[in-house]
């Protein structure tokens, strides 16, 4: 049992229990896999019910910081880049919404990130890694007509171009700026042929990926960004 002299104030007690065992993690700097104290134990130490407790654990689930599996004590969780931007995930679609100029800002972001994630991927790739980039975009080819399927590979394409980066900071943001854009998605406003652009600029992209060219990687995927941006509005 922990032995942490707690003198518990009049802030919501879960939210205490949470920073209280949030210092003990930090402070005594538990790895990943530490087993943690189970809810009894937590309950005498705190002096609280089990539903404060309970509440305490989940804020820090949420946060990515502790493991509850049913059946076993708490844990302290692996650390995942996914978990940590989805916990503000939710408040940067409420900023894109309600902001006038954050979508323009996030595209401009997203158009420097990924003509970078270009660069490292003609530096980077394998074979293996231009093959999965072919197949990607012959699946995409295929979903001409089916727009919701043509988005998942376009979106399949351009994540995988990050793992190419060999950097799982900017895979997962990329991931992300895509999760949050799509919502702005306007299939009013595609230019005729859109489908049939798109691949080929993907094409030129994986050209110059397999030839290693970096600054012709990037410039093409700068180029193809600022079009492919325009389908993201806030208003029609």
């Amino acid at each position: 049992m922990m032995s942490i002299p707690v003198k518990l104030t009049s802030k919501k007690l879960s939210n205490e229990v949470r920073d209280f065992l949030l210092s003990h993690i930090q402070e005594n700097k538990l790895s990943p896999g530490t087993v943690l104290p189970s809810e009894r134990e937590l309950m005498a130490s705190y002096n609280v019910g089990r539903p404060v407790i309970r509440e305490a654990m989940q804020s820090l689930q949420h946060m990515g910081l502790v493991t509850i599996r049913h059946g076993e004590r708490p844990k302290v969780a692996e650390p995942a880049l996914s978990c940590i931007v989805g916990q503000f995930s939710a408040s940067v679609k409420h900023l894109l919404l309600h902001s006038e100029d954050s979508l323009e800002h996030l595209k401009d972001a997203r158009l420097l990130l990924e003509s970078h994630v270009a660069e490292l991927a003609a530096q980077n790739r394998t074979e293996d890694d231009l093959i999965k980039l072919e197949t990607i975009l012959d699946l995409q080819a295929g979903y001409a007509q089916d727009t919701a399927k043509f988005l998942e590979q376009d979106h399949l394409f351009h994540r995988h171009l990050a793992k190419i980066a060999r950097n799982p900071v900017y895979e997962t943001l990329v991931t992300s700026i895509f999760e949050w854009m799509k919502i702005f998605y306007r299939l009013e406003v595609r230019a005729e042929g859109f489908e049939d652009l798109t691949i080929q600029e993907h094409r030129e992209i994986i050209l110059q990926i397999k030839n290693q060219d970096s600054a012709a990687a990037s410039k093409i995927m700068r180029s193809h960004l600022r079009r492919s941006n325009a389908e993201y509005q806030r208003n029609l």
